[in-house]
């Protein structure tokens, strides 16, 4: 039995283990999420082997050649050989340029209400001690 020529986009998309369900990369269709060779796609547009499927996921524009067609889920180590990942660096590593160096959220302990204008001083004179500190640096 030979393997097909196409197949739908959202079936291929789950079978290489992009979407954790089908449901999931029919939704993505759908909303827009899925380009077939730079056009929208939707559910079941099909795929064939060579195109470029862009693909919006957690915030990250991946990049998909297709390299192979399947429409049954397999094995992570099948999977990736059924494409190439060519999403940029820049892309896949935007999210650290974001949340490296910065300072942790601030929390206050529950149940110690708000501060007071003496707790509220307090804070004011330490961050700005901390950014001023931080200017010099750069």
């Amino acid at each position: 039995m030979s393997s097909p020529e196409k197949t739908r986009i959202d079936k291929w998309l789950w079978a290489i283990r992009f979407f954790k369900t089908r449901s999931l990369a029919t939704d993505a269709c759908s909303g827009g999420k899925v380009r077939i060779n730079n056009a929208p796609a939707k559910a079941s547009s099909l795929v064939k082997v060579n195109d470029v499927v862009q693909c919006n996921k957690d915030h990250i524009n991946y990049q998909l050649v297709v390299k192979g067609i399947i429409e049954k889920r397999v094995g992570a180590p099948i999977a990736v050989t059924c494409y190439e990942n060519i999403t940029p660096e820049e892309e896949l590593n935007k999210f650290e340029k974001w949340f490296v160096g910065k300072s942790p959220t601030e929390v206050r302990d529950k149940g110690s209400g708000r501060p007071t204008k003496r707790d509220r001083r307090e804070i004011d004179e330490f961050k700005g001690r901390f950014y001023e500190d931080e200017e010099e640096l750069f």
